[in-house]
């Protein structure tokens, strides 16, 4: 924990294209000796074998951990740019890769451990030999009893749980395309997604734990085919799985004919066993959704070959999972992380995977720190809200528990070095390693993190790029923003990569339009090198090579690391009547970092009233669900716009922040600001700050 040099604060002047970042770099932190001395990745050859002049053929060493009907071809195909190809002409299936190959070795080993919310329920192991019973027998149900074959969507709308995984590795056995939508989310969020997938098949969950309370989930699911059907889509059957065996947590009657418990149905499959069907490299494994400034969530289109290929590297090499470990990510596996490291990685790699149902903090500020003791976890997976959360409601609560981590990772959103201080001397008791890792859903795994016995580690730094990941700085001018300038910039990564998504599901014109148009250096080009991938997120390149990532620079706001398009949260509240024109603007909040913030102008002749709040909160949560409820919803006398009519989000973030609202003069309204700000802060406030970057930028470029 050594510090080598304390370097001086950067200092620069804001331009049109670029924007001033005043930060300091923080000092470096080593891993120890005795990681060191177990770490998967030693050799400082890495670099040399990733490095330009070695691609693509370097990413053969992430696909040779797996196990290949066929062996691919051609390592990566640019012929058709950016639609990029990776090991053409393999043949592969992932659920073979993740249960049955590891049946010689490893079938008595706890493939998942479940942790129920209620401490009276004892964690349940489920076995690679067990895995691949239930994998199997599902398999066949989605088969025989629905139909389903290769290429065919299934969404996926359930909460953590074994039958999750267990799902998804399923269809991927049959070459089924699973779409999971995060449990979190409501029934019209599930059903406009089973639309655009142009799903058959809805699988959700009677119910679930939350704080304590066995939640109704699966209520959502008529919600979500009243949904789907408005859409233009029919969803013929909806399998549900209990939470409790032979009970029933919902209230929500059954329809015959189309909604069925799985239990029942699977005693005709008891002990059938499914061919692995073997897929082409290229053929989609799965969809994942994220929200889109457009207000339209779009489907990430992740391809099998190269998608697993890059999870199970990248989980060996910077989480430094070995199958002896036992592991946990605490994410939930709705989203991007709980894929590639609850499911995909750690189970190609034969590890033991924790889920956990519930909440990190409940009943009490200790119950993380339990579970880490009796599981005897030594790898440890969480975001910086959730980091955040846990040391307000429990400073010191991990020293009175005698757990120890080797390794921990941080991923979702930047962490502040002191939050990042915290969680490496009280959470990892100064003994583990830190990976601060930085990508996106569209990127299928890791692009910016340390290596963790090879680089040092810098609090608030991602780090350089991974193996093989060439990132770079761009300005508004596409002018290359130079290491240890101060200015921040774009960051692009320069180059494909196997965990690159393929495209937009059913939609590749948005697909170039939003990653690939801005940076290209030439349409006809079918050299890797004109196509740099445009990330929407703003970082500093510091003269160590270390990237520090300050935020989105679209309309998108980062809650807690779940990315929420703010035209989606718009769109919902215009779908209250007495609403003229809504706007949504991101917040700082001390434990989710960023939260929405509404502003609604009412339609002419209509009263203010608490009632019609009210009615904006609660269409938020059902349309797109609890998790983008707003921290504050401000009716105001009229929005602030430009001449044009375009509506300045950049200066309502600045008010909801107390920050500087910048220059003004160009708005048709200018006076409307200080009302605005009168209502939200108050006659006498004055703005005290700056503010953060990624907070001055939001919606600058309207």
């Amino acid at each position: 924990m050594a510090e080598i040099r304390q370097k001086p604060q950067i200092v620069s002047e804001a331009t049109e294209a670029q924007i001033a970042v005043h930060w300091r770099e923080e000092e470096y932190y080593y891993p120890s000796a005795k990681f060191i001395g177990q770490a998967n990745l030693t050799d400082p050859d890495v670099i040399e074998r990733f490095s330009e002049k070695n691609f693509p053929e370097c990413f053969r060493e992430y696909a040779d951990l797996l196990s290949w009907d066929k062996y691919w071809d051609t390592t990566l195909d640019t012929s058709d740019p950016p639609f990029w190809k990776w090991f053409v002409g393999g043949k592969i299936n992932a659920s073979y890769n993740c249960v049955d190959r590891h049946l010689a070795n490893y079938k008595n080993k706890a493939a998942l451990i479940f942790v129920p919310e209620p401490e009276s329920e004892a964690p349940v192991a489920v076995t690679y030999r067990e895995l691949y019973v239930r994998v199997n027998e599902f398999a066949a149900l989605l088969r025989d009893f629905c139909g389903l074959k290769a290429g065919d969507r299934v969404t996926i709308h359930m909460p953590m749980v074994p039958e999750l995984p267990i799902t998804m590795l399923a269809c991927a056995r049959l070459g089924v395309v699973h779409s999971v939508v995060f449990g979190g989310f409501s029934g019209e969020a599930c059903g406009t997604r089973a639309a655009d997938s142009q799903s058959q098949v809805l699988i959700t969950m009677d119910g679930y734990y939350r704080y304590g309370k066995l939640l109704d989930h699966k209520a959502g699911a008529d919600i979500a085919l009243e949904i789907a059907k408005k859409e233009g889509q029919t969803v013929d059957k909806v399998l549900v799985w209990r939470r409790h065996a032979g009970q029933n947590a919902s209230a929500t009657p059954f329809v015959k004919g189309r909604d069925f418990f799985v239990d029942e149905v699977l005693t005709k499959y008891k002990g059938q066993l499914v061919a692995p069907v073997p897929m082409d490299a290229e053929a989609p494994l799965f969809l994942m959704y994220t929200s889109g400034s457009t207000g339209k969530p779009k489907g990430c289109q992740h391809r099998t070959g190269g998608y697993l290929a890059y999870v199970t590297g990248t989980s060996k090499y910077i989480q430094d999972i070995h199958p002896e470990d036992v592991y946990w990510c605490m994410a939930d596996i709705g989203w991007i992380t709980g894929h590639s490291y609850i499911v995909y990685g750690p189970l190609a790699l034969a590890a033991t995977s924790v889920m956990y149902e519930g909440v990190p903090t409940y009943p009490d500020a200790g119950r993380v720190w339990r579970i880490a003791e009796r599981l005897d976890v030594n790898i440890f997976h969480t975001s910086p809200t959730a980091i955040r959360m846990l040391r307000k409601s429990g400073h010191d609560e991990p020293d009175k528990y005698n757990y120890h981590f080797k390794h921990m990772t941080t991923v979702g959103e930047p962490i502040e070095p002191e939050v990042w201080r915290w969680y490496h001397e009280t959470v990892g008791k100064g003994e583990a390693v830190i990976v601060d890792t930085w990508w996106q859903t569209e990127n299928g795994g890791f692009l910016c993190s340390t290596k963790p016995a090879l680089d040092p580690m810098k609090p608030g730094s991602a780090g350089p790029g991974m193996p093989g990941i060439y990132p770079v700085i761009i300005d508004e001018n596409n002018q290359e923003v130079a290491a240890g300038s101060g200015k921040a910039g774009n960051i692009c990564i320069r180059n494909p990569w196997p965990g690159i998504m393929q495209t937009i599901w059913g939609s590749h014109d948005r697909f170039v339009a939003q990653y690939y148009a801005k940076y290209c250096k030439n349409r006809n080009s079918k050299d890797w090198r004109d196509w740099p991938y445009f990330a929407a997120d703003g970082a500093v390149l510091a003269a160590d090579g270390y990237f520090r990532i300050l935020g989105r620079v679209d309309d998108v706001i980062n809650v807690a690391g779940h990315r929420l398009g703010t035209k989606e949260i718009e769109s919902a509240c215009l779908t209250v009547s007495e609403v003229a024109e809504a706007a949504v603007v991101p917040v700082a909040d001390e434990i989710k970092g960023r939260v929405p913030e509404v502003y609604i102008a009412l339609k002419p002749g209509v009263q203010p009233s608490q009632a019609i709040i009210d009615k904006v909160n609660k269409v938020i949560e059902t349309m797109i669900g609890k998790i983008a409820r707003p921290k504050h919803v401000h009716i105001v006398p009229d929005m602030p716009k430009t001449r044009s009519g375009k509506l300045m989000r950049r200066v309502l973030a600045a008010l909801s922040n107390n920050m500087n609202t910048g220059d003004i003069t160009t708005l048709a309204n200018p006076d409307v600001v200080e009302n605005i700000r009168e209502l939200v802060q108050g006659k006498e406030a004055v703005a005290l700050t700056d503010g953060p970057e990624d907070l001055k930028r939001f919606g600058t470029e309207e």
